[in-house]
């Protein structure tokens, strides 16, 4: 992606846990010159993601070819008025965090592996449920019938890199500006935007 230096962002662990928060990400792979995307959930396990898709789906078809596939992550994101800054030369903008991630894809045909993979999932996402569901319980031909119908795989990540537009190239007061308006909005998206770019403002006493 387009980063200019003062929006990127190298710190793994940051990424990572932008990968964490909003693990719902997109997948983009090409096949015969054609761009091919879904929408998946993805767990990160060490420096590797984990995901499935349905069966049907041919994108999985691309990933025997051994080419690699990138992963977009979103974090949060915003419209910035241009009336939010002190300065008066200015245009509206979108401020907000994205990660792209790029490896190659290992198709996982194993039946034990792929159960488990399936389990994590559940797992993390059943995890602030105070009544978590599990697959413990569901007939074994039901759970085989619906591991046959989807491919699991894993992306060791070869490359990452991290995009976050917040103002950082605009004077102190301009940023503050933003983060004042943003507070003000009623929605939730706004709201994360001006708490990342607060707690992203450089320490004036450093």
């Amino acid at each position: 992606m387009y980063l200019p230096p003062y929006f990127a962002e190298d710190d793994r662990e940051i990424l990572y846990s932008v990968i964490r928060d909003n693990n719902f990400g997109l997948l983009v792979t090409t096949a015969d010159g054609a761009p091919l995307a879904s929408h998946l959930p993805f767990l990160l396990e060490g420096d590797t993601l984990v995901a499935h898709m349905a069966r049907a789906n041919p994108q999985w078809e691309a990933f025997e070819g051994g080419a690699e596939v990138l992963c977009i992550f979103h974090g949060p994101h915003g419209y910035i008025s241009p009336t939010w800054y002190v300065s008066k030369k200015a245009v509206p903008t979108w401020n907000y965090v994205a990660v792209h991630v790029c490896g190659t894809p290992r198709i996982i045909d194993d039946p034990a592996a792929a159960l488990a993979m399936q389990e994590r999932l559940v797992a993390a996402h059943e995890a602030g449920s105070t009544t978590p569901w599990s697959m413990e319980g569901l007939p074994d031909g039901y759970i085989d019938g619906q591991l046959r119908a989807i491919v699991n795989f894993e992306i060791p990540i070869a490359r990452i890199e991290g995009k976050f537009k917040l103002n950082q190239n605009r004077k102190p007061e301009d940023r503050a500006g933003v983060i004042s308006a943003l507070r003000q909005s009623s929605s939730a998206g706004d709201q994360d935007l001006a708490d990342l770019m607060a707690a992203r403002e450089p320490d004036p006493s450093a």
